[in-house]
């Protein structure tokens, strides 16, 4: 346990040092469907399928034993809440997750098939997670948060250390973003060790409440449409501690639309030969949106993280036939 609190940057530090021994690196290839300069992070080829058991795996690793057993609370539109059921498995703990309605049902059997108790919220994402939270405080247990955690966005923040180490001359990051924990805990390493590296979020138009949030430098709330990224879906809790880090340290914000982000989808799967959910390719259609104005840029280092690869069977069917 931690005695004197940590910076940000030494906090994902520490995260990746803690979760070193679980075998959580992924590797970076060259982007066959993009630019010879560009590389994939492929976070779709992690445990559980997505990016996030490295911050649940993380704060779970930081709870007591009594904690872990009397069980955890959480929230997600599915892949925080495999990657808590996963984390759970390695520590020996139990939990509940509370899913918005909106969550695909391919998504809602992996949970089950998981082991963890689902309960599902007749709300959006947002109404879920603030169900999830008051659960929690009700029975006494800890509520983990797909992102406004400090010790949920230090462990998503170990993908930066794993960068740098592969790719020390990397120049440009692309990430999706949703509520934001993923590029803040990029974001407070990366920027810390290598200011220079330009740092993009990506948003898909239908679900933008962080980029409209960062352009108004407040909280915003904007409703949500259908989009194939439904892991990045949903708009942002209260105090959010994400908010601050994507206003303060994002460089560039980019918005896809749907039809470019399912060809995308379609590219990476036909160039790559790798299956990625809307959320990563969100980051290709990015990558692909910024640089097409920017030549130059194309021809410098870039990586792209694709942050998961759990996708179902209609949507797979539904972005090949597009």
């Amino acid at each position: 346990m931690r005695n004197e609190p940590l910076s940000a940057a030494d906090a994902v530090v520490a995260a990746s040092e803690r979760l070193a021994p679980f075998g959580l690196a992924t590797p970076l290839q060259p982007a066959r469907s993009l630019v010879p300069h560009a590389h994939y992070k492929c976070e779709n080829l992690q445990r559980t399928g997505s990016f996030k058991i490295r911050g649940a795996l993380n704060k779970l690793l930081l709870l007591t034993s009594e904690q872990r057993e009397r069980g955890v609370v959480t929230s997600s539109t599915g892949n925080h809440g495999l990657a808590v059921a996963e984390a759970l498995r390695l520590t020996s703990g139990r939990g509940t997750v509370v899913v918005s309605s909106s969550a695909s049902r391919y998504k809602i059997d992996r949970l089950t098939k998981a082991g963890l108790e689902v309960v599902v919220s007749d709300g959006d994402p947002m109404a879920a997670e603030l169900e999830a939270r008051a659960l929690g405080e009700r029975e006494g247990r800890v509520y983990i948060s797909p992102y406004n955690d400090p010790d949920v966005m230090a462990g998503q923040g170990s993908i930066a250390v794993e960068l740098l180490e592969q790719r020390p001359d990397i120049e440009a990051v692309f990430v999706a973003v949703g509520g934001g924990g993923l590029i803040s805990g990029i974001a407070s390493y990366l920027k810390s060790v290598r200011p220079d590296v330009l740092l993009v979020g990506c948003w898909p138009e239908q679900a933008r409440a962080m980029y409209e949030s960062v352009r108004a430098g407040r909280l915003m709330e904007v409703p949500d449409e259908p989009t194939l990224s439904d892991a990045t879906a949903g708009n942002i809790e209260p105090g959010a501690i994400t908010f601050p880090c994507c206003r303060d340290l994002i460089d560039e914000l980019v918005l896809v639309s749907e039809s470019e982000i399912a060809q995308a989808m379609r590219d990476v799967m036909l160039a790559d030969h790798m299956v990625i959910e809307g959320a990563g390719g969100v980051a290709v259609a990015g990558w692909r949106k910024f640089t097409a104005g920017r030549p130059r840029l194309a021809d410098h280092e870039s990586v792209v993280v694709l942050c998961g690869g759990n996708v179902s069977a209609e949507v797979l069917g539904q972005v090949l036939g597009r």
